[in-house]
């Protein structure tokens, strides 16, 4: 989006909730004016949709894995590349885009708190939903805020200028109770079912709730929390997990909340963003590494390829995995949209070649194919699958993680059933999980949630939460190893030797707080490092 300070945002944020520049021409531009808006229900339906027409594009949603040790955004002049590898400032323009994006949708959702009621033709119970997905959205922008920056001003209603220059920097807990608080509240006035997709529903609001108490570590409302959803009787896991990243996975019960597309209308570039290059020349932004393949199991024992006994062959080291894999990774070998068949390996000559000398080439060996479907192949700038922000299978997973945390009685088959669940799907088909011992379910489910959730903006916050950012970040990025030559028994990994991460666990757990605000605002006190 374009990179408006927080104060702008306060200036701009009505104004992106109206439906009609005629309007605009007739009333201040600072706000909607109650004498000719907030008189009909129309208004009010118009002005709920401008809060949800804010969230976020295709770049924002797919680069943030890449910020993480499971891909790589391979354009190196890019200020996404400094955010990879951890050499960025308070300047970055990501840093303080993803300030003013999520602020946008705190203001837009605020404005539309302070004017539902004066909207006297219109059912109370519209009326009172509508507010309800307002605050939802709102609530998960904070939940955002808080895992990108720590502590951050907790706005709830929209301000002057002035009173924008005297905000000061509101404690993550308090933020996090009062995202607990908003999104309970807005779950006893959601319906279970919205009857147009793409709204926030109870089970939306309850799964925020879920998600934000457990980054918080606050593990019995969490646990709780997911419950509730689970108890709802509406949402189930989808039977083929390939499907749900297609356009045949978009009616999914599934899916609590994801942002709508559609071709020719609202489209986005995602088959672009992580298509090979063979198909469509220097269009692939990012790809997977190493960590990411290796983190999927052996589908046959259900061991770590690391484990000796795990029947791993390095030589074939895409044979028996995880399902998983290959509805997340193009492999060498593998056949693409276009009816042709992959080929990274070094000297092969053909687009993907790794050893090509073309910034858009995979130089892990590998592409993404998680939300890339054949359907858009005509046209890889058209594309109207929609982007998931929050589906059923991270709901069993929170639930498992909060009981496994908790311990003791928590532990019990109920944590078995929830990541059996999601193994069990037809087209994955993993070997069930049955041991109860506390260490090795956390690390059950915390490789659990790389292989079933990669691609879905999660593993950043789960390194943070976990904080295991100088375990796994630091070093050069890592590709596949494959044999040089026909029938040797020699291995080479490919690595990007000049191309360094670091990370420094006193300053790099937090993005700063973006300069041109601390420049507006110098209340907003920096994070530590910065």
């Amino acid at each position: 989006m374009k990179p408006y300070h927080l104060l702008y945002v306060i200036l701009l944020a009505a104004a992106s909730l109206s439906c009609s520049d005629t309007l605009l021409n007739t009333i201040p531009k600072d706000r909607l004016g109650e004498e000719l808006f907030w008189k009909t229900e129309d208004d009010a339906v118009y002005a709920a949709n401008g809060i949800y027409s804010i969230l976020g594009s295709q770049w924002r949603y797919t680069s943030i894995d890449a910020y993480s040790d499971i891909a790589h955004f391979i354009l190196q002049w890019r200020a996404e590349s400094q955010i990879e590898k951890h050499t960025f400032d308070a300047s970055n323009n990501i840093v303080a885009d993803e300030w003013s994006y999520y602020y946008t949708i705190v203001q837009a959702a605020s404005a539309f708190l302070e004017n539902a009621d004066l909207v006297e033709s219109i059912d109370d119970g519209l009326r009172n939903r509508l507010k309800a997905e307002a605050r939802t959205l709102r609530a998960f922008a904070y939940i955002n805020l808080v895992m990108l920056y720590g502590d951050v001003p907790l706005v709830e209603k929209t301000l002057t200028v002035d009173e924008a220059k005297a905000l000061t920097r509101t404690p993550a807990e308090t933020i996090y109770g009062f995202v607990a608080d908003e999104l309970t509240s807005a779950a006893a006035a959601l319906p279970a079912v919205q009857e147009e997709r793409g709204r926030v529903t109870k089970g939306t609001a309850l799964g925020l709730k879920a998600k934000a108490m457990l980054y918080a570590g606050k593990f019995r409302e969490a646990k709780e929390a997911a419950a509730a959803v689970m108890a709802l009787g509406v949402h189930s896991l989808h039977p083929s997990y390939a499907e749900l990243f297609d356009y045949a996975g978009e009616g999914s019960s599934e899916i609590l909340f994801a942002r709508q597309y559609a071709r020719d209308l609202n489209a986005h570039s995602i088959f672009a963003f992580y298509t090979p290059n063979s198909l469509y020349t220097q269009q692939c932004q990012v790809v997977p590494t190493k960590p990411l393949v290796d983190a999927y199991l052996m589908k046959t024992t259900g061991l770590p390829i690391e484990d000796p006994a795990s029947g791993f062959d390095p030589l074939e080291p895409y044979k028996d995995r995880d399902p998983r894999l290959y509805h997340t990774v193009y492999t060498s070998g593998d056949l693409l949209p276009d009816g042709k068949t992959l080929n990274t390996m070094p000297g092969n000559g053909s687009g993907d070649d790794i050893t090509i000398s073309a910034e858009n080439v995979t130089p892990t060996g590998w592409y993404f194919k998680k939300y890339v479907s054949d359907a858009d192949y005509a046209n890889p700038w058209n594309c109207g699958v929609n982007l998931i922000y929050l589906r059923y299978a991270e709901i069993l997973l929170i639930y498992a993680e909060a009981a496994v945390e908790l311990g003791g009685q928590d532990i019990d088959n109920s944590v078995l059933d929830a990541i059996n669940a999601i193994r069990k799907r037809s087209d994955v088909d993993m070997p069930e999980v049955k041991t109860t011992n506390q260490a090795e379910l956390r690390q059950i489910i915390r490789r659990e949630r790389i292989v079933e959730l990669a691609l879905e903006g999660h593993r950043l916050y789960d390194i943070r939460r976990w904080r295991i950012g100088e375990d796994v970040i630091p070093g050069t990025v890592k590709g596949m190893t494959y044999s040089p030559s026909p029938g040797s028994q020699s291995l080479v990994t490919v690595e990007l030797a000049g191309y360094v991460k670091e990370f420094k666990p006193d300053r790099h757990y937090l993005w700063p707080i973006p300069f041109r605000e601390i420049d507006l605002n110098n209340n907003l006190k920096q994070n530590n490092g910065f």
